[in-house]
Protein backbone atom coordinates (compact mmCIF):
# COMPACT_ATOMS: atom_id res chain seq x y z
CA UNK A 1 0.00 0.00 0.00
CA UNK A 2 1.41 3.59 -1.08
CA UNK A 3 2.51 5.71 1.44
CA UNK A 4 1.53 9.51 1.70
CA UNK A 5 2.77 12.55 3.67
CA UNK A 6 -0.91 12.49 5.36
CA UNK A 7 -0.37 8.44 6.43
CA UNK A 8 2.66 10.32 8.50
CA UNK A 9 0.96 12.63 10.48
CA UNK A 10 1.31 15.81 7.81
CA UNK A 11 -1.35 17.04 5.70
CA UNK A 12 -0.39 19.82 3.38
CA UNK A 13 -4.16 20.47 2.49
CA UNK A 14 -4.92 21.74 6.17
CA UNK A 15 -1.72 22.83 6.07
CA UNK A 16 -2.84 25.44 3.32
CA UNK A 17 -5.96 26.00 5.31
CA UNK A 18 -3.54 27.54 8.11
CA UNK A 19 -1.58 29.30 5.79
CA UNK A 20 -4.82 31.09 4.38
CA UNK A 21 -5.86 32.27 7.57
CA UNK A 22 -2.30 34.66 9.05
CA UNK A 23 -1.69 37.05 6.61
CA UNK A 24 -4.39 39.50 7.64
CA UNK A 25 -2.80 38.87 10.57
CA UNK A 26 0.53 39.88 9.54
CA UNK A 27 -0.51 42.80 7.35
CA UNK A 28 -2.29 45.11 10.52
CA UNK A 29 0.87 45.04 11.62
CA UNK A 30 2.68 46.73 8.55
CA UNK A 31 4.46 49.96 8.16
CA UNK A 32 4.62 51.68 4.99
CA UNK A 33 8.20 50.77 5.52
CA UNK A 34 7.13 47.11 4.55
CA UNK A 35 7.37 46.09 0.80
CA UNK A 36 4.87 43.88 -0.41
CA UNK A 37 6.11 40.03 -0.54
CA UNK A 38 3.00 38.25 0.13
CA UNK A 39 4.23 34.43 -1.78
CA UNK A 40 8.10 35.09 -1.44
CA UNK A 41 10.15 33.32 0.13
CA UNK A 42 11.55 36.28 2.63
CA UNK A 43 9.85 40.14 3.87
CA UNK A 44 11.20 42.60 2.90
CA UNK A 45 11.65 45.68 5.05
CA UNK A 46 12.92 49.62 4.29
CA UNK A 47 15.12 51.04 7.02
CA UNK A 48 13.56 54.61 6.02
CA UNK A 49 11.11 55.92 4.78
CA UNK A 50 11.23 57.35 1.42
CA UNK A 51 9.46 60.73 2.47
CA UNK A 52 11.10 64.03 4.37
CA UNK A 53 7.93 64.25 6.36
CA UNK A 54 8.98 60.90 8.18
CA UNK A 55 12.49 60.13 7.34
CA UNK A 56 15.20 58.94 9.34
CA UNK A 57 17.88 60.36 8.34
CA UNK A 58 20.07 58.06 9.81
CA UNK A 59 23.86 58.87 9.84
CA UNK A 60 25.67 55.85 11.37
CA UNK A 61 22.07 53.35 12.27
CA UNK A 62 23.52 50.10 13.88
CA UNK A 63 20.87 47.00 13.48
CA UNK A 64 19.96 45.29 16.95
CA UNK A 65 18.71 41.65 16.64
CA UNK A 66 17.06 39.45 19.60
CA UNK A 67 15.20 36.05 19.78
CA UNK A 68 13.71 33.93 22.67
CA UNK A 69 11.06 31.67 23.59
CA UNK A 70 7.86 31.54 26.20
CA UNK A 71 9.06 28.67 27.84
CA UNK A 72 7.08 26.45 30.60
CA UNK A 73 4.51 29.19 30.40
CA UNK A 74 2.95 27.35 27.72
CA UNK A 75 2.31 23.59 29.32
CA UNK A 76 -0.33 26.03 30.93
CA UNK A 77 -2.35 27.81 27.93
CA UNK A 78 -2.06 23.83 26.21
CA UNK A 79 -3.66 22.38 29.41
CA UNK A 80 -6.45 24.97 29.63
CA UNK A 81 -7.10 25.70 25.65
CA UNK A 82 -6.47 29.15 26.21
CA UNK A 83 -3.78 30.03 23.36
CA UNK A 84 -4.89 34.16 22.73
CA UNK A 85 -2.16 35.54 24.94
CA UNK A 86 1.42 33.28 24.50
CA UNK A 87 1.97 35.13 21.46
CA UNK A 88 1.99 38.77 23.03
CA UNK A 89 4.20 37.17 25.69
CA UNK A 90 6.81 36.14 22.92
CA UNK A 91 6.71 39.26 20.82
CA UNK A 92 7.69 41.20 24.69
CA UNK A 93 10.60 38.40 25.62
CA UNK A 94 12.25 39.55 22.62
CA UNK A 95 11.43 43.33 21.77
CA UNK A 96 11.89 44.23 25.86
CA UNK A 97 15.16 43.06 25.20
CA UNK A 98 15.71 44.59 22.19
CA UNK A 99 14.83 48.66 23.36
CA UNK A 100 17.41 47.95 26.61
CA UNK A 101 19.58 49.09 24.02
CA UNK A 102 17.53 52.29 23.02
CA UNK A 103 16.80 50.80 19.81
CA UNK A 104 13.36 51.59 17.53
CA UNK A 105 11.68 48.14 17.04
CA UNK A 106 11.64 47.62 13.46
CA UNK A 107 9.63 44.17 12.59
CA UNK A 108 9.09 40.61 14.22
CA UNK A 109 9.70 36.78 12.93
CA UNK A 110 7.81 33.57 14.87
CA UNK A 111 8.64 29.97 14.66
CA UNK A 112 5.75 27.70 15.21
CA UNK A 113 6.33 24.02 15.61
CA UNK A 114 3.52 21.21 16.25
CA UNK A 115 2.82 18.05 16.67
CA UNK A 116 -0.32 18.22 14.14
CA UNK A 117 -1.86 20.83 11.94
CA UNK A 118 -5.00 22.99 13.54
CA UNK A 119 -5.57 26.20 11.75
CA UNK A 120 -8.10 27.46 14.48
CA UNK A 121 -5.41 26.93 17.11
CA UNK A 122 -2.59 28.11 14.70
CA UNK A 123 -4.66 31.41 14.07
CA UNK A 124 -5.58 32.00 17.90
CA UNK A 125 -1.66 31.45 18.54
CA UNK A 126 -0.70 34.22 15.83
CA UNK A 127 -3.55 36.58 17.05
CA UNK A 128 -1.57 36.95 19.79
CA UNK A 129 1.86 37.51 17.93
CA UNK A 130 0.24 39.74 15.68
CA UNK A 131 -1.45 41.93 19.10
CA UNK A 132 2.16 41.65 20.39
CA UNK A 133 3.07 43.08 17.47
CA UNK A 134 0.67 46.09 17.29
CA UNK A 135 1.56 47.31 20.97
CA UNK A 136 5.50 46.94 20.01
CA UNK A 137 4.56 49.26 17.02
CA UNK A 138 6.37 46.52 14.80
CA UNK A 139 5.43 44.44 11.85
CA UNK A 140 4.85 40.88 11.60
CA UNK A 141 7.30 40.18 8.38
CA UNK A 142 7.00 36.53 8.38
CA UNK A 143 7.32 33.06 9.95
CA UNK A 144 7.78 29.20 9.74
CA UNK A 145 5.00 26.96 10.98
CA UNK A 146 6.52 22.77 11.41
CA UNK A 147 4.41 20.14 11.77
CA UNK A 148 6.49 17.43 13.74
CA UNK A 149 4.43 14.51 14.58
CA UNK A 150 6.50 12.16 16.87
CA UNK A 151 9.03 15.15 17.51
CA UNK A 152 5.96 16.99 19.67
CA UNK A 153 3.02 15.11 21.46
CA UNK A 154 -0.19 15.62 19.55
CA UNK A 155 -1.82 18.88 21.00
CA UNK A 156 2.32 20.28 22.23
CA UNK A 157 3.82 23.44 20.49
CA UNK A 158 6.16 25.48 21.01
CA UNK A 159 7.26 28.95 19.82
CA UNK A 160 10.05 31.33 19.25
CA UNK A 161 10.51 34.80 18.20
CA UNK A 162 12.82 37.00 16.46
CA UNK A 163 12.99 41.06 16.58
CA UNK A 164 15.13 43.28 14.86
CA UNK A 165 15.21 47.06 15.34
CA UNK A 166 17.96 49.73 14.93
CA UNK A 167 19.31 52.51 16.85
CA UNK A 168 21.66 55.87 15.89
CA UNK A 169 25.08 54.93 17.20
CA UNK A 170 25.22 57.75 19.09
CA UNK A 171 21.97 57.09 21.18
CA UNK A 172 23.19 53.28 21.81
CA UNK A 173 21.98 52.62 25.21
CA UNK A 174 24.97 49.97 27.03
CA UNK A 175 25.52 51.14 30.52
CA UNK A 176 28.51 53.24 30.34
CA UNK A 177 27.09 56.18 31.37
CA UNK A 178 25.51 55.04 34.26
CA UNK A 179 27.79 57.42 37.60
CA UNK A 180 27.15 57.13 41.36
CA UNK A 181 24.21 59.32 42.14
CA UNK A 182 21.82 57.52 39.67
CA UNK A 183 18.71 56.70 40.38
CA UNK A 184 17.54 53.21 39.30
CA UNK A 185 13.53 53.54 38.19
CA UNK A 186 11.56 50.10 38.20
CA UNK A 187 8.43 49.85 36.02
CA UNK A 188 5.73 47.67 37.09
CA UNK A 189 5.59 43.90 35.65
CA UNK A 190 1.89 42.75 34.75
CA UNK A 191 2.42 39.67 36.98
CA UNK A 192 5.05 36.45 36.50
CA UNK A 193 5.49 37.42 32.49
CA UNK A 194 7.54 34.19 31.47
CA UNK A 195 9.57 33.07 33.79
CA UNK A 196 10.22 30.38 36.37
CA UNK A 197 6.94 28.30 35.08
CA UNK A 198 8.54 25.16 35.86
CA UNK A 199 8.55 25.87 39.73
CA UNK A 200 5.38 27.69 39.49
CA UNK A 201 4.04 24.58 37.85
CA UNK A 202 5.81 22.30 40.52
CA UNK A 203 4.28 24.22 43.46
CA UNK A 204 0.41 24.16 41.66
CA UNK A 205 0.99 20.63 41.51
CA UNK A 206 2.86 19.81 45.07
CA UNK A 207 0.39 21.14 46.92
CA UNK A 208 -2.60 19.54 44.83
CA UNK A 209 -4.43 22.97 43.44
CA UNK A 210 -6.08 23.23 40.30
CA UNK A 211 -5.63 25.36 37.73
CA UNK A 212 -9.19 26.19 37.71
CA UNK A 213 -9.04 27.18 41.45
CA UNK A 214 -10.08 30.84 42.43
CA UNK A 215 -7.59 32.28 44.75
CA UNK A 216 -8.49 34.64 47.04
CA UNK A 217 -5.53 36.15 48.02
CA UNK A 218 -5.14 36.90 44.05
CA UNK A 219 -8.23 38.35 44.19
CA UNK A 220 -7.76 41.34 46.62
CA UNK A 221 -7.80 43.77 43.76
CA UNK A 222 -9.74 42.22 41.18
CA UNK A 223 -13.23 43.33 40.20
CA UNK A 224 -13.84 40.04 38.27
CA UNK A 225 -12.44 37.03 39.96
CA UNK A 226 -9.61 35.38 38.38
CA UNK A 227 -8.38 31.48 38.05
CA UNK A 228 -5.09 30.61 39.00
CA UNK A 229 -4.39 29.75 35.23
CA UNK A 230 -5.66 33.24 34.01
CA UNK A 231 -3.49 35.01 36.80
CA UNK A 232 -0.79 32.70 35.23
CA UNK A 233 -1.44 33.31 31.73
CA UNK A 234 -1.77 36.73 32.28
CA UNK A 235 0.38 38.47 29.31
CA UNK A 236 3.77 39.78 29.84
CA UNK A 237 3.64 43.85 29.85
CA UNK A 238 5.43 45.16 26.64
CA UNK A 239 7.57 48.54 27.63
CA UNK A 240 7.67 49.91 24.17
CA UNK A 241 5.60 52.83 24.48
CA UNK A 242 6.64 53.78 27.72
CA UNK A 243 10.89 54.33 26.46
CA UNK A 244 9.74 55.74 23.59
CA UNK A 245 8.04 58.06 25.18
CA UNK A 246 11.03 59.11 27.27
CA UNK A 247 13.06 59.26 24.07
CA UNK A 248 10.25 61.48 22.19
CA UNK A 249 10.33 63.55 25.10
CA UNK A 250 14.39 63.69 25.87
CA UNK A 251 15.39 64.32 22.11
CA UNK A 252 18.85 66.26 22.22
CA UNK A 253 19.94 64.46 26.12
CA UNK A 254 20.69 61.05 26.94
CA UNK A 255 18.94 60.43 30.24
CA UNK A 256 18.22 56.80 29.59
CA UNK A 257 21.74 55.69 31.52
CA UNK A 258 20.85 51.88 31.22
CA UNK A 259 17.81 49.99 30.87
CA UNK A 260 17.45 46.30 32.08
CA UNK A 261 14.85 43.51 31.39
CA UNK A 262 13.97 41.59 34.39
CA UNK A 263 13.57 38.30 33.02
CA UNK A 264 14.94 34.79 34.49
CA UNK A 265 17.47 36.00 37.29
CA UNK A 266 15.28 38.71 38.19
CA UNK A 267 16.54 41.97 39.11
CA UNK A 268 20.08 40.95 40.59
CA UNK A 269 21.01 39.06 37.52
CA UNK A 270 19.76 41.46 35.12
CA UNK A 271 20.43 44.94 36.38
CA UNK A 272 24.27 43.55 36.94
CA UNK A 273 24.39 43.07 33.30
CA UNK A 274 24.85 46.93 32.41
CA UNK A 275 26.36 47.93 35.25
CA UNK A 276 30.13 49.35 34.21
CA UNK A 277 33.23 49.39 36.42
CA UNK A 278 32.97 50.73 39.92
CA UNK A 279 29.37 51.22 40.88
CA UNK A 280 26.49 49.14 42.39
CA UNK A 281 23.24 49.50 42.17
CA UNK A 282 21.50 49.32 45.75
CA UNK A 283 18.04 48.07 45.46
CA UNK A 284 15.52 48.86 48.17
CA UNK A 285 12.78 46.02 48.14
CA UNK A 286 10.75 47.83 50.41
CA UNK A 287 10.33 50.71 47.52
CA UNK A 288 7.40 48.65 45.98
CA UNK A 289 4.75 45.93 46.56
CA UNK A 290 4.93 43.14 44.53
CA UNK A 291 2.00 41.32 42.43
CA UNK A 292 0.43 38.79 45.06
CA UNK A 293 0.77 35.57 42.60
CA UNK A 294 4.65 36.29 44.07
CA UNK A 295 3.59 36.76 48.18
CA UNK A 296 0.81 33.07 47.20
CA UNK A 297 3.90 31.53 45.73
CA UNK A 298 6.33 31.97 47.65
CA UNK A 299 4.11 31.01 50.61
CA UNK A 300 2.69 28.09 49.09
CA UNK A 301 6.17 26.58 47.97
CA UNK A 302 8.08 27.51 51.09
CA UNK A 303 10.35 29.25 48.31
CA UNK A 304 13.17 31.42 50.34
CA UNK A 305 13.72 35.34 49.48
CA UNK A 306 16.69 34.74 47.57
CA UNK A 307 15.43 31.91 45.30
CA UNK A 308 12.44 34.33 44.47
CA UNK A 309 14.23 37.30 43.81
CA UNK A 310 16.44 34.81 41.92
CA UNK A 311 13.69 33.34 39.85
CA UNK A 312 11.01 35.59 39.17
CA UNK A 313 10.87 39.69 38.50
CA UNK A 314 9.58 40.29 42.00
CA UNK A 315 6.52 42.79 40.09
CA UNK A 316 9.41 44.45 38.23
CA UNK A 317 9.17 44.08 34.54
CA UNK A 318 11.56 46.35 33.53
CA UNK A 319 14.62 48.99 35.63
CA UNK A 320 15.88 52.26 33.67
CA UNK A 321 19.00 54.20 35.08
CA UNK A 322 18.79 57.80 34.63
CA UNK A 323 20.59 60.93 36.24
CA UNK A 324 18.89 61.99 39.59
CA UNK A 325 17.80 65.10 38.01
CA UNK A 326 15.91 63.71 35.50
CA UNK A 327 14.85 60.75 37.79
CA UNK A 328 10.77 62.32 38.31
CA UNK A 329 10.19 63.56 35.16
CA UNK A 330 11.13 60.13 33.41
CA UNK A 331 8.96 58.56 36.08
CA UNK A 332 5.80 60.86 34.72
CA UNK A 333 6.88 60.30 31.70
CA UNK A 334 6.67 56.68 32.11
CA UNK A 335 3.52 56.96 34.04
CA UNK A 336 1.58 58.51 31.42
CA UNK A 337 2.07 55.73 28.67
CA UNK A 338 -0.08 53.83 31.71
CA UNK A 339 2.63 51.85 33.38
CA UNK A 340 3.45 52.49 37.18
CA UNK A 341 7.17 53.93 37.90
CA UNK A 342 8.91 54.29 40.93
CA UNK A 343 12.68 54.85 42.50
CA UNK A 344 13.81 51.34 43.73
CA UNK A 345 17.38 51.49 43.94
CA UNK A 346 20.47 53.93 43.61
CA UNK A 347 23.94 53.53 42.15
CA UNK A 348 26.30 53.97 44.52
CA UNK A 349 30.44 53.56 44.18
CA UNK A 350 30.77 49.42 44.15
CA UNK A 351 32.01 46.43 42.06
CA UNK A 352 29.60 46.24 39.15
CA UNK A 353 26.77 44.27 41.75
CA UNK A 354 23.43 44.59 42.76
CA UNK A 355 23.15 44.33 46.37
CA UNK A 356 19.56 44.40 47.97
CA UNK A 357 19.39 46.77 51.21
CA UNK A 358 17.75 44.57 53.63
CA UNK A 359 20.60 41.57 52.86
Amino acid sequence: MASTYKDAGVDLDVYAESMSRLPRLMHRTFSPRVMPSDGGFAGLFRLDFPGKLFARNYEEPVLVSGTDGVGTKLKIAQTMNQHETVGIDLVAMCVNDLICTGAEPLFFLDYVAMGRDDPARLERIVQGISDGCVDGDLALLGGETAIMPDMYGTDDYDLAGFAVGVVERKRLVDGHLIAPGDVVLGLQASGLHSNGFSLVRKIIADHGHQWSDVIDELNEETKTPETLAQVCLRPTKIYVSAIRSIQAHYRVKQVLHGIAHITGGGIEENLDRILPPGVNAEIDPNAWTPNPIFRWLQQTGDVATSEMRRVFNMGIGMAVVVNEYYAASVASQVAKAGIECLPIGRIVEGTSKVVYKDA
